[in-house]
């Protein structure tokens, strides 16, 4: 599979974007929604190895969530593949288990909560490679769609505990893209 390139004649700009809020009701409970998009100033080749070894979750993830990922390296990343790894959240010590639903090198992958804090927890990643003026870089896209526990109490538990903690996640993880790959810090601009 090739990646998929767009041009186009933006000046680089490494701003992330945050959008989160309430998609739908199910009868298990609420869904939410959270989008982040990121261009960072590298191509893929360089880009996509480092989303591939999940042990950089660690240099990604805010220290306040003690984040450690418990599987030995080197990961294999495929369909299927599990990781584990150990959060605290909220001063509780808590494993979390995903699988990796869909694997496409140099595209885009997709993890999946198969025990942890969330009730549901689906994370789609997207790159494409963009020309910015003079500049290739990689377009960097998350989608979440995730449900939390608390039964009828969720959208208090979303809204008092969880829809923060997710923002605060992906921006510090923005913050640290946009400094290892050599980009400005990222503004943010979320909406709810």
């Amino acid at each position: 599979m090739e990646p998929q390139t767009h041009t186009t004649t933006d000046a680089p700009d490494t701003a992330m974007t945050l959008r989160h809020g309430r998609v739908i009701a199910q009868q298990r409970g609420p869904t939410w929604k959270l989008e982040a998009e990121q261009w960072l100033p590298v191509g893929l080749e360089l880009l996509f190895p480092f989303f591939a070894d999940a042990h950089n979750l660690e240099r990604i993830t805010p220290p306040f969530l003690r984040f450690e990922v418990l599987t030995p390296a080197p990961i294999p990343m495929a369909v299927g593949t599990l990781i584990d790894y150990r959060i605290r959240l909220h001063g509780l010590p808590i494993r979390w288990r995903t699988r990796i639903a869909d694997w496409q090198p140099g595209r885009g992958f997709v993890d999946e909560q198969l025990s942890g804090p969330y009730r549901q927890w689906h994370h789609v990643h997207r790159f494409v490679e963009q020309r910015r003026g003079d500049v290739l870089g990689t377009l960097c896209t998350d989608e979440v769609t995730y449900r939390v526990p608390g039964g009828p109490l969720s959208p208090l538990v979303q809204r008092l505990f969880v829809g923060g903690d997710v923002e605060r996640i992906f921006r510090y993880r923005g913050e640290q893209l946009a400094a290892l790959f050599g980009a400005a810090a990222p503004s943010h601009g979320a909406s709810t």
